[in-house]
């Protein structure tokens, strides 16, 4: 699976989450304090993280800064993503089952290395649920402006 990641910090789980999702047997695609001369605020190197997605340049994304948030936020502006800020695992399988979510959003300073493990085995076996009430709500959300 071709997964663009993005962090404004080499600091937390960034580079072990890179490598995790290679040993995985995954395509990274970096963005952000994980490349070299790219722009690393959390706006900007989620902003492309997202956008590969958007424009099918990437399957999914993950995209961190310190809490997660701004990183979600940022995501969540670029139009057909739907990034979820998860800080554990039930939270993550949830993500992916009833919201579709093709973007993770995970905190460098409160996921460690063993949670992140746990998140990632969760997000990368969940799929959307093909539940009518499910497809309605996923469908709506892309209505919304």
């Amino acid at each position: 699976m071709r997964i663009a990641v993005a962090a404004d910090s080499p600091d937390g789980i960034a580079a072990v989450l890179v490598d995790e999702l290679t040993r995985r047997g995954h395509q990274v695609r970096p963005y952000g304090a994980l490349r070299a001369d790219d722009r690393a605020d959390w706006a900007w190197c989620a902003e492309a993280a997202a956008r590969d997605v958007a424009d099918g340049r990437a399957d999914q994304a993950v995209v961190c800064c310190w809490t997660g948030t701004g990183a979600s936020i940022a995501a969540n502006k670029v139009p057909g993503v739907r990034a979820a800020l998860c800080a554990d695992a039930y939270t993550a399988d949830g993500a992916r089952r009833w919201n579709d979510a093709n973007v993770l959003a995970l905190s460098l300073r409160v996921v460690s290395a063993p949670l992140l493990g746990e998140i990632l085995d969760a997000w990368l076996a969940g799929a959307p649920s093909a539940e009518p009430e499910d497809r309605a709500n996923i469908a709506h959300t892309g209505e919304i402006r």
